[in-house]
């Protein structure tokens, strides 16, 4: 028996038309589990869709804001009738607000904590019970190195990850009697739509300053790509890890262990 091996799962991830949801679902597919995700609009359901297909995959997707409780529990329902019982959840969705915190607004603090860890807290509450009865299930919290550090402009980002590392261990705290394991992945400046920016060329061909910063500070030397994260999250996902709970697993190139060089 492959203890990697993901065959007849039903892996639910959220957010996943493009970047680290839709390369987690492709390692997914790809170790047999069936793949269902949603994200925020029709528009970006579409276009993980054709991306889905376009690789080989026959994934079933969705439109639901997974910060409003009352369409993740009808989600869940639709799925469970249309697909079957979810066996992992990813929470995946997420978003970040690059803003000084003294000119950040109350509002916007609230609503980078309500997508990046509400709607996880949202989307395990939902799938819990359903994993309870049937004697199994997994959770994956995307969180972050900002579980661990802080970092200016990025205060609501870091206390929404840094909740969502303290959520991980109590689900696991709460639930792991039921055969329910949650974990995290904590992954570090991953090469996504969301950093391109700060991955561009200056006007004169050189590095971004921020891009030079991640390099330096980076002992791979290097920014990740999301397909760094698709063999810890099989792992995560699966019977070779039935005895892991609680636990964040960094994938960061080894950032968090590097205090830099001496000047």
């Amino acid at each position: 028996m492959n203890a990697f091996s993901l065959k007849g799962k039903i892996a639910w991830i959220t957010g996943a038309s493009y970047g680290i949801g839709f390369a987690i679902a492709q390692a997914y597919a790809a170790a047999g589990a069936t793949i269902v995700f949603n994200d925020i609009n029709q528009e970006l359901v579409d276009r993980g869709l054709k991306s889905y297909a376009d690789c080989g995959i026959d994934a079933k997707g969705y439109v639901c804001d997974v910060t409003n409780e009352e369409a993740v529990a009808a989600l869940v329902k639709q799925i469970e009738a249309e697909v079957g019982v979810i066996d992992i959840l990813v929470n995946n969705a997420g978003i970040i607000r690059r803003i000084p915190m003294i000119e950040m607004s109350a509002a916007e603090f609230r609503k980078v904590i309500d997508v990046d860890l509400n709607a996880p807290f949202i989307c395990a509450k939902a799938v819990i019970p359903s994993m309870i009865q049937k004697g199994h299930g997994k959770i994956i919290n995307i969180c972050s190195m900002m579980s661990e550090l802080g970092r200016e402009t990025v205060s609501a980002y870091a206390a929404a990850k840094g909740g969502l590392k303290m959520l991980t261990r109590n689900i696991c705290s709460e639930y792991g009697g039921y055969n329910i394991q949650c974990n995290g992945i904590g992954p570090g400046y991953i090469a996504t739509p969301q950093t391109a920016p700060l991955r561009e060329r200056q006007a004169d061909g050189s590095r971004h300053p921020f891009d030079q910063f991640i390099i330096a500070k980076t002992p791979a030397a290097r920014w990740g790509e999301a397909e760094d994260l698709q063999g810890p999250a099989v792992f995560l996902a699966s019977d070779a890890s039935n005895f892991v709970n609680g636990h964040i697993l960094y994938v960061d190139g080894g950032i968090l262990a590097y205090i830099g060089k001496q000047p």
